[in-house]
């Protein structure tokens, strides 16, 4: 028997996320776990620990929605 819980989402995140179905039959359960997907797993090294995976995330979200520093602001607050 599968165990089930409830998350709780917000009607236009649960819209977002029904936009991501390749079908109606699609469960929400299947999508969240390719979004999931998308965040590798490691590289030719080894695997990524579960926090460098949230950091990578992290860092591409804050890319996307513009929150970087460019190399001279990095040099100036390092006193470089």
């Amino acid at each position: 028997m599968v165990a089930y819980t409830s998350i709780q989402l917000l009607p236009q995140t649960r819209l977002k996320l029904a936009g991501f179905k390749a079908s109606g039959r699609e469960t929400y359960d299947d999508v969240l776990n390719k979004l999931m997907m998308l965040v590798p797993e490691g590289d030719d090294e080894g695997k990524y620990t579960e926090e460098f995976r949230i950091g990578l995330l992290n860092a591409k979200l804050d890319l996307m929605r513009g929150n970087v520093i460019s190399h001279e602001e990095v040099k100036k607050r390092l006193g470089l």
